[in-house]
């Protein structure tokens, strides 16, 4: 069930580990009260990180842009897909050792920072091959990654999104290139880098500590996201409390039908919630109530006394959460049609 707060979550988390598109900015626009909500928690003492599936755009590209949403960022804080897999990569074969690399320039260097040897061919021998996204990728590319996997190199992926929004419309993401390498050979990687995995959140609090002190505890971190399938099921795989906001993909329909392992620990409009205590949702004769908004499921469906604000939102979730964890299927509940103002 959803948890509350006496403070302002700013205050009663250490470290956001904020998700980029739909969340802070929306292609090439900022998402409103972001870049302000962002400031005023970091005035409360918040550190922030910024985390993306991404593995083509550089660190320091990424910050300019939050730069241009008058942030103050530093290349450290962009946690993407990249720096997880190298150092991930790391971990698991001996320094110096020869990898292939299949991805942009980003991944190239950070697998260089991490003392590796990236190499370019699969008749070079390499023990691991990661495999990122980029959109110059040839087929000589996809052949060379699979003829090394076939021959033996540990396999690793930045992630597995099957799609990537572009401008003209929806495009083969990582994954569908993934899937055409494991079609090759049948060997499936052995980690991903990306959310949902959890490897992003558990190295972005390690890399909170770059002035070298102890890495931020779990339970003092707080993942942010505009998806349920991602950005919260990273926090819950790997035991982070999580702020959904209403800013990107994820709708209030979507939140009252969740799954368990796709339940945020709060849910705001936007950022605007980051700095604000996250109300108490009770249970009273029969009824599921956040301040003024009550819901209450009677037969097959939901009433919510309040569908414009997060308070209703929070309440009905509540209630449609409790009937699917007491057996029932909840598929053909009838629920009301959110309008938050």
């Amino acid at each position: 069930m959803l948890k509350s707060t006496n403070r302002p979550l700013s205050e009663a988390y250490q470290l956001a580990l904020l998700d980029l598109d739909g969340v802070v900015y929306r292609g090439k626009n900022p998402v409103e009260h972001a870049a302000e909500s962002i400031r005023k928690a970091e005035e409360l003492g918040m550190t922030v990180e910024y985390t993306t599936n991404n593995s083509s755009r550089l660190q320091a590209v990424v910050a300019d842009q939050l730069k241009g949403f008058d942030l103050d960022v530093e290349p450290w804080q962009v946690i993407t897909s990249s720096v997880v897999a190298a150092r991930m990569v790391a971990r698991e074969v001996p320094q110096g050792s020869k990898v292939f690399v299949l991805g942009a320039r980003h991944l190239r260097e950070e697998v260089a920072k991490q003392g590796l040897e990236v190499v370019d061919s699969a008749e070079d021998k390499p023990v691991a091959a990661i495999q990122g996204w980029y959109p110059d990728m040839s087929w000589n590319e996809m052949a060379q990654i699979a003829y090394a996997v076939e021959q033996g190199a540990t396999y690793f992926v930045t992630n597995r999104d099957l799609t990537i929004p572009r401008e003209l419309g929806i495009a083969p993401g990582c994954g569908s290139m993934i899937m055409a390498v494991i079609n090759a050979t049948g060997v499936e990687p052995v980690s991903s880098a990306g959310k949902p995995e959890s490897a992003m959140y558990d190295e972005a609090r390690l890399l909170a500590a770059h002035d070298g002190t102890e890495p931020v505890a779990k339970e003092a971190c707080l993942a942010i996201g505009d998806r349920l399938d991602t950005d919260i099921e990273a926090g819950n795989r790997g035991g982070y409390d999580s702020l959904a906001v209403l800013t990107g993909v994820t709708n209030p329909r979507e939140l009252m039908f969740a799954p368990a392992h796709l339940r945020p620990t709060y849910i705001a409009k936007d950022l605007i919630g980051l700095n604000e205590p996250a109300p108490e949702v009770t249970h009273e004769a029969g009824a599921w109530i956040c301040r003024d908004a009550q819901a209450r499921v009677d037969g097959d469906r939901l009433y919510v006394t309040d569908t414009t604000s997060v308070d209703g939102l929070r309440a009905a979730c509540a209630a449609m959460w409790d009937v699917a964890d007491r057996g029932r299927d909840v598929s053909d509940m009838i629920v009301p049609e959110f309008r938050i103002a």
